[in-house]
């Protein structure tokens, strides 16, 4: 009779075609990444996932930002994870056009405050002194 085998699998490991991360049908995550992500999802139930540095930043409540911070533990153990998406140069461009048109807008009004300011107390300051030569003399 023909030897039986015990599981269904075959025998020999990996194919060629799927040992390159580029590979069709290959993980894109690694099952360590899948780990982490899960045990932050977890956490995020439980309530004890927190956001920012050190945790000050608060809990979080979305499971957006809970697979994310997943994936961020994951990339730091070293886990198969993809790279952050990068952004566009066009992207950053606007957005920095944006900010530097909100920051100079802030700045101007600033600098009025400051010149209006600085005039104030230099009158206060030359009407002191008039004051005080009035008072000597």
């Amino acid at each position: 009779m023909a030897a039986t085998r015990k599981s269904g699998k075959k025998s020999g490991g990996r194919s060629s075609a799927k040992s390159g991360s580029s590979g069709s049908g290959g993980r894109k995550y690694g099952r360590a990444a899948s780990k982490s992500v899960e045990s932050a999802m977890k956490r995020r139930k439980r309530g004890t996932l927190r956001s920012g540095r050190g945790g000050r930043g608060g809990a979080v409540k979305s499971r957006e930002q809970a697979i994310a911070i997943g994936l961020s533990e994951a990339r730091e153990k070293g886990a198969k994870v993809p790279a952050k998406p990068r952004r566009s140069a066009a992207k950053k461009g606007a957005a920095a056009r944006k900010r530097t048109s909100t920051k100079r807008a802030s700045t101007k009004r600033s600098t009025a405050k400051r010149s209006t300011a600085k005039r104030s107390t230099a009158k206060r300051s030359a009407s002191k002194k008039s004051a005080a030569k009035s008072r000597r003399g």
